[in-house]
């Protein structure tokens, strides 16, 4: 909702100034959104007058132009490059030092093709008071030279942009926030209350309402010998200062009213309305030309005002083309009219029009303003375009019910927490428009009609506070009694952080993906289910509830790659569905890696290029796992081949799953299969892998005690190396296990450096090095003590797996 400072001065007696209007509108709930001072931001730009303009020696297309700008001085030279650029013209001129705000630039003495320019002349799109940028600004040659030319070109009315919340309908209107600054004390208000107007003849026949519940009342008149032409200047001044485009009178009145009133009102051509207007629903495949030129077709649930030849306006949003007013205009039908706000809502919604009318009335406007309304609009005819009116046709009931709350007085202390006398809170709410009676402890209150959203006494102490000051409620400390904290966030809302940040940290890019698959992909990553379908989706193609993220990462991917960025790393945590009960939907953390965004090197690193791997996606996946919490140690990596119900869209000699024991598995990593590929038109090498969060096994509580100071280790570390005939079937994870429970007191770190089965093994064997990291605690190892631990290495890893030590 916009308006000029002096728009509000019509219905607010203020000498406020403007910023301190600003800051009470926000105060009171009506939030200012922007505040623009174009007096303030034009300062700079003056008025001047070109004396000469010559061509530029070394440009065709720039003129050197000489500009008197009025302070005494020499005149100052310019180089232009406006076609209108001439001698004699008087326009607007900027000297070095001025921002200007169409081009986002600070002025400065510059040099074009060798010609120094001292300044600006501007067009009106640079002072971004039009969209005018054809050339410079023309003023009449009287203009003032050196005069500042937002001073004279009266631009120098602060317009305000206030953000309504929806249940503010009275405050669409500037009439509405003027009594509200009136009540905050910023000033008196005027209520400038329409006065009847006296009819020279009968009343057109009222328009018949076929069904009430779409459109309560409904007020009409016929003004004669109307002459529809320009607006005056004042009207089309408050018009553009908000950014509306002057039509022609008769039109600009009924958007005048619709922002000074809040008010929507619409005006017909009587002379093109064929027999008596009729209310009621559109009837299906009706079609509608409307004002903004598109044609809409209709259907039953849509309330529309007709005529003997169909629809002429589309009721309560926007009238149609074929009875506009126009420069033949003679005679008009002025309508008045409450409608539906939930129909106006559905019917705006469906067809895609959000209009001034739209706005106001799904919000709901004043229902004892619908006479009134169409007085002041006959009103503002009359003066302007002149004619004589008829009587006012009324259909329906022209007011709205009468509201009473009993209210009692202590309410405000008991829900707000502050003391507000009986006094002042009858004060307060006789300026807001209500109407208080009693004496207390209990009084009464009389809802005014333009406040549809007081309906109980807790909005009454919600209209005292706020015009009170929210900032008079005290500071109340919930008692949060002897109990600890608990933490503010979820086990899973911890673990959603931590893989985001972990995976964020190996060079992978968050992405955000539709929630909906294809059937056919759901099939294909396990899902498809009926209960998974979706009963009304968006697009046929997004049919299903995802069973992974991963598809939806590959297609990102993919759209990368198809516009020339194939090294794509992206990563996704959220929401997976497999199946309609709550615990089957579980939260996901899942990444892809592209072409050559490696994690040994993303993209095409200085020490080399990578193509991505299934280590990548373990890497990532292992990352997402330790950050999160799990117990690394318990954790087995299972072949594809060997696990069960192994996910079929990787490779099964490429991937793997990741479990702790035979039947939690936490997640899948590795290359996706060829057949996946192609059903998700994606081009390789692609890997990816899926953690599962949900299922991450809560850490152990503990008995919290203090731990001492970490310090470093008095005794320095000894790592050996160990290399192990294994049989093939082996796994190394396993004797890596092994090794590491020979002795958990002395090991502490246990890796794999090497696995080999090429020549100088035996068939059916490979050869497993291994790296063990002893670190003592009470004295330095001995030769005998490191000879003892590495016989404990040897033995378990022999007794557990089969494996001998590679002589």
């Amino acid at each position: 909702m916009k308006f000029t400072l002096s728009w509000l001065k019509e219905h607010l007696d203020t000498d406020e100034p403007v910023e301190k209007i600003a800051e009470t509108l926000t105060m009171i709930g009506l939030e200012v959104e922007h505040l623009e001072d174009k007096a303030k931001t034009l300062a700079p730009y003056t008025i001047a007058k070109v004396i000469t303009a010559v061509q530029h020696p070394n440009a065709d297309r720039l003129r050197v132009c000489m500009v008197d700008t009025g302070n005494g001085s020499t005149p100052i030279q310019v180089v232009c490059g406006a076609p209108n650029a001439r001698d004699g013209l008087v326009s607007v001129f900027a000297p070095p030092g001025t921002y200007i705000p169409g081009k986002g630039i600070t002025l400065g003495v510059g040099t074009i093709r060798g010609v120094e320019s001292h300044g600006m002349l501007c067009s009106a799109a640079e002072l971004e008071i039009s969209e005018d940028h054809d050339g410079i600004i023309e003023l009449p040659t009287d203009a003032p030279i050196g005069k500042p030319y937002a001073e004279w070109a009266g631009l120098g009315d602060p317009v305000i942009e206030i953000n309504l919340t929806p249940n503010r309908a009275d405050a669409t209107g500037v009439h509405g926030i003027a009594r509200d600054l009136a009540a905050a004390d910023m000033g008196k208000f005027k209520a400038n209350t329409p006065k009847p107007i006296k009819s020279a003849f009968a009343a057109p026949a009222a328009a018949r309402i076929e069904d009430a519940a779409l459109c309560p009342g409904f007020a009409l008149r016929l003004v004669r010998g109307v002459k529809n032409g320009p607006s005056p200047e004042w009207l089309q001044r408050r018009l553009t200062s908000i950014g509306l485009r002057p039509i022609n009178a008769l039109v600009d009145i009924t958007n005048f009213m619709t922002f000074d009133r809040g008010r929507p009102l619409h005006v017909f051509d009587a002379a093109k309305v064929a027999g008596n207007l009729v209310v009621r629903r559109a009837k299906a495949g009706e079609t509608l030309t409307a004002l903004d030129g598109k044609t809409y077709t209709l259907d039953e649930t849509m309330c529309v005002i007709a005529d003997d030849n169909g629809v002429e306006s589309l009721a309560g949003i926007m009238g149609g083309e074929a009875s506009g007013c126009d420069e033949t205009t003679t005679d008009v039908l002025i309508e008045s009219a409450l409608w539906n706000e939930i129909n106006i809502a559905q019917t705006g919604r469906k067809l895609g029009i959000n209009s001034d009318a739209r706005y106001r009335f799904e919000r709901g406007v004043d229902p004892a303003f619908m006479v009134p309304g169409l007085e002041l609009a006959t009103k503002l005819v009359l003066d302007i375009c002149g004619g004589s009116p008829s009587e006012i046709a009324l259909a329906g009931k022209p007011y709205g019910d009468d509201r009473m709350i009993e209210f009692p007085i202590d309410e405000v202390k008991r829900l707000a927490g502050i003391d507000v006398g009986l006094p002042e809170i009858k004060r307060l709410l006789t300026h807001l428009g209500f109407m208080v009676a009693g004496q207390g402890p209990v009084v009464k209150i009389a809802v005014p009609s333009w406040r549809a959203d007081v309906a109980g006494k807790a909005d009454i102490v919600e209209e005292i506070v706020r015009i009170v000051g929210v900032d008079r409620v005290p500071l109340t400390p919930f008692d949060r009694g002897e109990a600890p904290r608990k933490p503010v966030l979820t086990p899973l809302q911890a673990r959603t952080r931590r893989a985001k940040r972990a995976l964020a940290t190996r060079g992978l890019t968050e992405a955000v993906t539709w929630s909906f698959l294809s059937r056919t992909q759901a099939e294909l990553f396990g899902g498809g289910k009926p209960e998974l379908a979706l009963a009304n989706p968006i697009a046929s193609d997004l049919s299903d509830m995802r069973p992974s993220l991963v598809p939806g990462l590959i297609a990102a991917a993919q759209a990368n790659a198809d516009r020339g960025f194939g090294d794509v790393a992206l990563f996704e945590v959220g929401q997976v569905f497999l199946g309609d009960q709550p615990d089957q939907q579980l939260t996901a953390a899942t990444g892809v890696r592209r072409a050559m965004a490696s994690s040994k090197g993303f993209g095409r690193a200085w020490s080399g290029s990578w193509t991505v791997d299934a280590f990548d996606a373990k890497a990532d996946a292992l990352a997402v796992l330790a950050a999160c919490g799990a117990p690394m140690q318990a954790l087995q990596i299972v072949p594809l081949s060997e696990a069960k119900n192994a996910p079929q869209w990787l490779h099964p000699g490429r991937a793997a799953t990741i479990q702790i024991g035979p039947q939690n598995v936490l997640g899948y990593f590795g290359e996706l299969h060829p057949r996946t590929l192609d059903a998700l038109k994606a081009d390789g090498p692609l890997v990816a892998f899926e953690v599962l969060l949900d299922r991450l096994p809560e850490p152990k509580a503990r008995a919290t005690r203090a731990k001492p100071p970490v310090e470093l280790a008095a005794f320095q570390p000894v790592s050996r190396d160990f290399a192990f005939l294994a049989d093939h079937a082996v796994k190394a994870a396993d004797i890596l296990r092994a090794a590491q429970n020979a002795d958990k007191k002395l090991i502490t770190d246990v890796t794999l450096f090497d696995v080999y089965d090429g020549k100088g093994i035996p068939e059916g064997k490979k050869s497993v090095a291994i790296a063990v990291t002893l670190q003592p605690r009470e004295k330095t190892l001995t030769d005998q003590d490191i000879e003892a631990v590495a016989g404990k290495i040897v033995a378990e890893v022999t007794k557990r797996t089969g494996s001998t030590l590679r002589e």
